[in-house]
């Protein structure tokens, strides 16, 4: 397996300077970062998967052991305070579950079993998507989550970083595959692969949400104000996009139960907080369509 040959280029790595250590892995990260290029057509097709689960009332479940499962996990549990989704809408699952998020819980990765039960406990439907992440391609836990998903219905995505088996086409609907290479440290999947499957999460997610309206512009209108920092950068996107003075902005924050958006909505039509909600749901959550039409009170 590619996971698991040596890298000619850190032969001997024990042997040489902090300096050119660095080095070893500028040059092995940029390779990571070509692996995920070369598969953008792969990310785009399940971004437009993903979407699509949403606009049924699908749910997006991320699976892995180890390394891949923290990725996972990681990726989801920043859905809510970024774009203020429910938290069931995004899930992360890990082999081992939630300890083994701190602490290796090695064994649980073998057990094909496992992963069927997992997602039976979690109910998949026939609407859901699910998106196994394993670098090596061959975790029985992952995979066998995967087929019992297909058995429901649920859409498969395959993330690994091998090329896949042929036998696997068998009930994985779509692969993305960033051939990253051999590892500085022979086998260790979390530098290239880990990296390349972080970028890779990072834009299913963030595209997916810039595509059910949960952004505009480049401004994440969607934020959950829950603490001094999210309160203070929802001020500054109302700042942004209203062209009102902070003390307005903070206070229409607060008058709209702390979300920008629909604060948004109140000052550049002129309403109160239920119209604005009343006027976003119109339109899906989407702010662009509200603020470039001549509509107000409706």
């Amino acid at each position: 397996m590619i996971t698991e040959q040596r890298n000619p280029n850190s032969i001997d790595i024990d042997l040489k300077s902090i300096a050119e250590i660095v080095e070893i892995f500028h040059e092995e990260d940029r390779k990571a970062v070509d692996a995920v290029a070369d598969q953008s057509d792969a990310i785009s097709f399940a971004v437009e998967m993903i979407v699509d689960a949403f606009s049924q009332g699908g749910r997006l479940f991320y699976i892995g052991a180890g390394t891949s499962g923290r990725l996972g996990v990681l990726d989801a549990s920043e859905c809510p305070p970024t774009f203020s989704t429910e938290p069931e809408l995004v899930q992360g699952i890990i082999a081992g579950g939630d300890i083994a998020l701190r602490k290796s819980v090695e064994g649980e990765e073998d057990k094909r079993e496992s992963g069927a039960q997992t997602i039976r406990e979690y109910a998949l439907t026939p609407e859901d998507i699910i998106v196994g992440i394993a670098s090596s391609g061959r975790t029985p836990y992952v995979l066998g989550a995967l087929k019992e998903a297909h058995k429901i219905g649920s859409k498969t995505i395959f993330l690994c970083c091998v090329p896949p088996k042929a036998e696997l086409n068998a009930y994985i609907d779509h692969f993305i595959t960033p051939i990253v290479g051999p590892e500085i440290i022979t086998g260790s999947t979390r530098l290239k692969a880990g990296t390349a499957t972080k970028l890779v999460l990072n834009m299913l997610t963030t595209i997916s949400m810039i595509k059910i309206g949960k952004v505009y512009d480049n401004l994440m209108v969607d934020v959950n104000a829950s603490n001094t920092k999210l309160v203070e950068r929802s001020i500054r996107i109302i700042h942004t996009v209203t062209n009102v003075d902070d003390t307005t902005a903070q206070a229409t924050l607060q008058e709209s139960d702390g979300s920008a958006k629909v604060a948004i909505v109140m000052l550049t039509k002129g309403i109160e907080k239920k119209e604005a909600i009343d006027l976003l749901e119109k339109h899906h959550g989407f702010l662009r369509p509200i603020l470039t039409k001549n509509e107000s009170r409706e």
